[in-house]
């Protein structure tokens, strides 16, 4: 069983979308004009496109066999269920 090999990804423009985004989030948590509702949805997709950057790229498994992904994927209903648990209580 042979290893396929991937090109290496541009980790420098990864850094600077990770990078980015953390201002981005900064800057609207900042804003105090912003609707709540509106402020925490941008944020939860801001926070979550960056996890899936770090996990894509940083953990490599954007280069993983694609039968790995349920496993990936598995925990993600317990995140959203204590995501919105936690939302529910304010």
């Amino acid at each position: 069983m042979g290893t396929a090999e991937h090109k290496h990804p541009n980790y420098i423009a990864i850094w600077a979308w990770l990078a980015i985004l953390t201002v981005a989030e900064v800057l609207m948590a900042m804003l105090s004009h912003i609707p709540r509702q509106f402020l925490v949805l941008a944020l939860l997709f801001m926070a979550i496109w960056k996890a899936v950057l770090v996990a894509l790229y940083f953990m490599h498994l954007k280069f993983e066999p694609r039968r790995l992904l349920p496993v990936v994927l598995a925990p993600l209903p317990l995140a959203v269920i204590m995501v919105v648990a936690i939302l529910q209580e304010f």
